[in-house]
């Protein structure tokens, strides 16, 4: 994953799981970009209450909490 192309956090406001991930991330110094379902009735409709949810931009492979670092390092493998 280059530095141009940020995992995707789909999130919900208010929503504390979505900030233990978000401190996860930073923590893993991982560049990521959010993404709040609730602008979207799309996302709104396909996501739902399953947030946060971690998408890889290229491969498309997501992770639906609960997920820990080891996950996120998964994700980004799997996807090279």
């Amino acid at each position: 994953m280059t530095a141009g192309e940020p995992l995707i956090l789909y999130f919900r406001a208010e929503c504390h799981l979505c900030d233990q991930v978000v401190e996860m991330l930073d923590r893993m110094a991982m560049p990521w970009r959010p993404v709040d379902i609730d602008i979207d009735a799309v996302l709104s409709e396909r996501y739902g209450l399953h947030v946060p949810v971690l998408r890889h931009p290229d491969s498309g492979q997501e992770l639906f909490y609960p997920f820990a670092e080891a996950d996120v390092r998964r994700l980004l493998e799997r996807a090279e």
